[in-house]
């Protein structure tokens, strides 16, 4: 175990908050104050400049830190070398996913992982796809999973499944009977769109762009942060979308909504995304196997309509 002292400076010069690194580590903020001051006292400085509403790293501070972090990680090599060697596999592995992989895609494929390997511990983190990417860059969870792209070069990222997105209209709508629809056929009904800062959102915009749109030109009357929001309004005749078929499986089987394709197809790679710095865990490179094998494997949802 490193030493307790390192972890709780390390969680604090982070957060730059005693209060928020007392509820990260379970500890009382008196208890962490107690052990930034024996640090202080042992190297004889200040590490933090405390005001009466933030703190901040001092020169000391900033030292502090990066060798902190650089023996955490080393610690955590070690750690699991160790593990490796003498076949002690364990978690936990923290996962983010984007909202529609984290709803529809990850839940069966950490269930099967799980199954394989139980003392595997898979923490699962789902936001839209902005938030994914801002947990990687910060080192809170180890893996991303995303649908929209990713522009960071300093991340490294692999395409592990092809997804098609298509219009998603009511049984019944007059679109439903379609074999195909074009752009200029879906500008005039009210479209249901996802939130600012999806992958989705993002995606169908570059998408327009092609066409010399952008979402503003659609007739967008709701903004939803969920698929399933999004379908139930679709399901209730208020408007259409442009959604991901692997999110209709149940409709489909159900018959409460029509999945009709684009007639320039619109598909978008899901992607894994981690720090290229960042120390490889074991079960990080399972996991990764394991999903890619997944996705080689997995059938989409056939569109009906």
């Amino acid at each position: 175990m490193p030493d307790r002292r390192l972890q709780v400076f390390a969680t604090v010069a982070k957060l730059l908050s005693f209060t928020k690194a007392a509820e990260v580590l379970h500890m009382t903020q008196p208890a962490v104050t107690f052990q930034i001051r024996q640090m202080e006292e042992y190297l004889n400085t200040r590490l933090f400049d405390r005001t009466h509403n933030r703190i901040s790293l001092t020169e000391a501070g900033h030292t502090v830190k990066r060798y902190a972090d650089r023996i955490l990680d080393l610690y955590k090599e070690m750690d699991n070398e160790v593990r490796t060697l003498i076949g002690d596999m364990q978690g936990p592995l923290l996962v983010g996913a984007s909202t529609t992989i984290g709803e529809y895609f990850l839940p069966e494929v950490i269930g099967e992982f799980q199954s394989r390997f139980p003392d595997v511990i898979v923490r699962l983190n789902i936001t839209n796809t902005n938030g994914v990417i801002e947990l990687v860059e910060e080192n809170e969870i180890d893996i991303g999973i995303v649908e929209g792209p990713v522009n960071n070069k300093t991340l490294v990222t692999k395409s592990i499944w092809d997804d098609e997105l298509v219009l998603a209209c009511a049984v019944g709508h007059e679109l439903s009977k379609r074999k195909k629809v074009d752009i200029d056929s879906i500008l005039d009904y009210p479209f249901i769109c996802r939130e600012e800062g999806s992958g989705t959102r993002e995606v169908l915009n570059e998408y327009l762009g092609g066409f010399d749109l952008d979402i503003d030109q659609l007739n967008v009357t709701m903004e939803f942060g969920s698929p399933e929001s999004i379908k139930n309004v679709v399901a209730a005749g208020l408007g259409i979308t442009i959604i991901s078929i692997a999110t209709m499986e149940k409709e489909l089987a159900l018959d409460t909504l029509c999945a009709i394709p684009l007639s320039q197809p619109l598909r978008r790679p899901f992607t894994i995304v981690y720090q290229r710095q960042q120390f490889r865990l074991w079960a990080m490179g399972e996991f990764l196997k394991f999903a890619i094998q997944y996705c080689q494997t997995k059938e989409l949802p056939k569109q009906q309509h």
